[in-house]
C-alpha cells in the first residue's frame, strides 16, 4: 500500500517538506497537523496532498503525529510571543561575550517550547565559537533544548523581510520564494543587464534572484536571433548586427554607408548573409553555365 504524502509549510513563504500522513487519511489542505521532524515536534500547515507519493528521501518519510488541537495553537501563539525577548536576550548577551560579526535573525520556539532555536548569519569568514553563548540561553531556558542555526545571506534577508533592491515594498525572497535557485552572471549577461553591482545585487548582497525569472526566455528569444556582428541581408541592403532585442524579435542593424547609419528591423525581414552569399556563388560556378563540359572538367 502506497502511503499518503502530503505537503506541509511551517512558515508562509517556507519551502514545503513531504510527511507520511497515513494515518490520517482524511486530512485537507489548510489544516494544521503536529509532526516530527530532526528538530522535534512543530506544527505545519497543509498546502499540499500528493496523489502519487514523491521519491522516497534516503532517512524515509518522517511521519504526522496528529492533528493540531485548539490546546496545541493556544500553545504555540504563546511561545511565539516569546521569541522577540529571547531574540533580544540573545542579542544582548552576545555583545556582553563581545561576539563580533555575528548578526542574531531570529529566534524559533517549537510549538510546545521544548525546543528554541537562535538564527544568525556571519558577516566574515571567521571561526566561530557560540559555546559560552549556547550554555548562557540554556540557563535562561532551561526546559528547551537550545540551537545555534547559522543560515546564508539569501536565507537571511528572507527573514529580516522589506523593501527589495528594485523598490518592491516585499523582497520577493519573503512574499513566494520558498527555495533558491543557482544565479549567475550569464543570466544578466543573456539578458542585456548592465553588470554594475548595482543593478545586479539584491539586498543579500548576492545576485538577485529575479534574475532567473525571465532567463529561459531570453534564451529562447535569442536562437530565433542572429548574433552581435553577424551580417545580414534586409530590405534596405546588407549590414552588420549591432544589438538585439530578444523578447520583442527586433534587430538594430548598421548599414556599410558612410557615415554609418542603423535602423531596426524585425527577425522575419531578416535574411543571412552567409547563405544568400553561398547560393550566389553557386549560382555563379561554371558548372552551373549550362550543358556539356563545363570548366571543372564535369561532364
Amino acid at each position: 500500500m502506497l502511503p499518503y504524502i502530503v505537503g506541509v509549510r511551517f512558515s508562509k513563504s517556507g519551502k514545503i517538506y513531504h510527511f507520511d500522513c497515513s494515518a490520517l487519511p482524511d486530512v485537507t489542505i489548510g489544516e494544521y497537523l503536529v509532526v516530527n521532524t530532526s528538530r522535534g515536534q512543530h506544527i505545519g500547515e497543509v498546502v499540499k496532498i500528493y496523489e502519487e507519493p514523491p521519491p522516497v528521501p534516503e532517512e524515509g518519510w518522517k511521519t504526522v503525529e496528529r492533528r493540531a488541537t485548539a490546546a496545541d495553537m493556544t500553545l504555540w501563539e504563546y511561545w511565539k510571543e516569546r521569541q522577540a525577548e529571547a531574540l533580544a536576550q540573545c542579542r544582548q548577551r552576545a555583545k556582553e561575550l563581545n561576539i563580533e560579526n555575528v548578526k542574531f535573525i531570529a529566534a524559533e520556539f517549537n510549538f510546545d517550547g521544548s525546543r528554541l532555536a537562535f538564527v544568525f548569519s556571519l558577516e566574515g569568514e571567521q571561526k566561530l565559537d557560540l559555546k559560552t553563548l549556547r550554555q548562557d540561553m540554556q540557563a535562561l531556558y532551561p526546559s528547551a533544548v537550545i540551537e545555534m542555526r547559522l543560515v546564508g545571506p539569501r536565507d537571511a534577508a528572507k527573514i529580516f523581510g522589506g523593501m527589495g533592491a528594485c523598490g518592491i515594498e516585499t523582497r520577493c525572497c519573503t512574499r513566494f520564494l520558498t527555495e533558491f535557485s543557482p544565479v549567475s552572471i550569464k543570466m544578466a549577461k543573456e539578458q542585456g543587464i548592465s553588470l554594475t553591482p548595482e543593478e545586479i545585487t539584491g539586498m543579500c548582497g548576492r545576485l538577485r534572484c529575479c534574475l532567473l525569472y525571465e532567463y529561459q526566455q531570453y534564451v529562447e528569444a535569442r536562437q530565433k536571433l542572429p548574433k552581435r556582428n553577424k551580417r545580414v541581408v534586409t530590405p534596405r541592403g546588407e549590414g552588420k548586427v549591432v544589438d538585439v532585442y530578444p523578447l520583442s524579435e527586433m534587430v538594430v542593424v548598421q548599414f556599410d554607408t558612410e557615415p554609418k547609419t542603423t535602423a531596426i528591423f524585425h527577425r522575419l525581414e531578416l535574411q543571412p548573409w552567409d547563405e544568400l552569399e553561398a547560393l550566389r556563388r553557386k549560382a555563379e560556378s561554371p558548372c552551373n553555365a549550362g550543358d556539356g563540359d563545363c570548366a571543372c572538367g564535369r561532364k
